[in-house]
């Protein structure tokens, strides 16, 4: 077999071109990007919501903003391309007092880890959004710092830099199976033949489960549809406002462009790759939606801009990172569980650090290696959107 490259990456969304940026920068460059689609940025990425936020309720998600916020800050100057960071920041509502107390260890843990965020009255948070209804919430948390992002743009960004170094990206190529000798990987086959190479990156997004798997590997990540729907403009709240979640009942929405962006998950829909928008379930996001905002009674819907994507979630909704003890040479960076694009910055440095030092070192990531699943010591992510 021919070598094709020191490092495989799978994935040429924001996370697999993050990991070849941050690997060509510190002269690893000897990378081939591998994308089964004809067209890079074409999976999840292009289908985000696009939110960014320090507001975590675990160390490391926190940490994990942290860095990748202030990298998004510079972007355009350090890496090129066009992030579009708009801190406008996240406004979280709560109306359940179990939760409002959790919500309130939370502030105190992001502010130790010198994050601002406030705690705002019920009254303060009511001066975002005309006729909000805030008869029964016990307060929220703003943090000014959070916002959103254009996630296309930030993938483009790292893509066409790793390229610029030197690192190729070929499209049109599924993996279908891993050449392991002695417990290690040496290769990957794919559609368009074996390609050989010392280590292989994960980072298939919703698709990783199924990419390990060829593997023999056991990674818990699932695809779950996420549906995204627009209004037409609406001045009728003006902007900017946060990106607002009503955590009772799992309603969001922002700005984007003049109208407004709007969604909730749907818990109970099992796993699947459909990325069709289900129109049935807007009418459960129409009610809860009013119920908090009863002025997007007014707004009427932009079917055309309404879109559907996938979250690629874990068990903990923590993301899966670093070396897989069970398979040498290949590791995992997937399962973000909706947190991807925000933490495509650290993930890429961290996991370039796993490859090139032998451990990431910037950020500890020992709680989000596969391992914690093995061990029972997995903590669960719970400001998830």
């Amino acid at each position: 077999m021919a070598r094709g490259a020191q490092v495989v990456i799978i994935g040429a969304g924001v996370i697999g071109s993050s990991i070849a940026y941050h690997l060509a920068i510190r002269g690893c460059t000897d990378v081939l990007i591998l994308e089964k689609e004809e067209a890079e940025i074409s999976g999840s990425t292009a289908r985000s919501a696009a939110g960014v936020r320090h507001q975590f309720s675990n160390t490391t998600n926190i940490l994990l903003s942290r860095h990748s916020i202030e990298k998004l800050r510079v972007f355009d100057e350090e890496v090129g391309g066009h992030a579009e960071l708009h801190q406008v920041g996240y406004l979280f509502l709560v109306n359940d007092p179990v939760t409002w107390q959790e919500y309130q260890r939370n502030v105190a843990l992001q502010r130790e880890l010198g994050v601002r965020v406030e705690i705002l009255t019920p009254d303060e948070a009511a001066r975002f959004v005309p006729r909000m209804r805030t008869d029964d919430l016990l307060g929220a948390t703003f943090g000014p710092d959070d916002g959103y992002c254009d996630p296309y743009g930030i993938a483009l960004g790292y893509l066409r830099a790793a390229q610029r170094l030197g690192v190729r990206l070929q499209r049109a190529t599924q993996v279908t199976g891993f050449d392991c000798v002695e417990g290690r990987v040496v290769g990957v086959q794919t559609t368009q033949g074996p390609i050989a190479c010392d280590m292989v990156v994960n980072a298939a997004g919703p698709w990783a489960g199924e990419v390990a798997a060829l593997a023999g590997l056991d990674v818990p990540v699932r695809p779950y549809r996420r549906n995204i729907y627009m209004t037409t403009p609406f001045p009728q709240i003006p902007g900017p406002i946060p990106l607002i979640i009503d955590v009772g009942s799992g309603f969001y929405m922002r700005h984007e462009g003049a109208g407004i962006l709007m969604g909730k998950s749907n818990l109970e829909e099992p796993s699947s790759f459909n990325q069709t928008v289900d129109w049935d379930w807007l009418d459960h996001v129409l009610e809860v939606g009013l119920a908090r905002f009863p002025v997007l009674e007014e707004a009427g819907l932009a079917e055309s801009q309404c879109w559907a994507g996938l979250y690629e979630i874990t068990p903990d909704h923590n993301p899966i990172l670093g070396y897989h003890p069970d398979l040498q040479g290949y590791l995992d960076a997937s399962g973000f569980s909706g947190h991807g694009i925000m933490h495509a910055p650290a993930t890429g440095m961290l996991i370039a650090e796993e490859i090139l030092d032998g451990r990431a070192q910037t950020i500890n990531i020992d709680e989000l290696r596969i391992s914690r699943f093995r061990d029972g010591a997995a903590r669960i992510e719970r400001n998830v959107i």
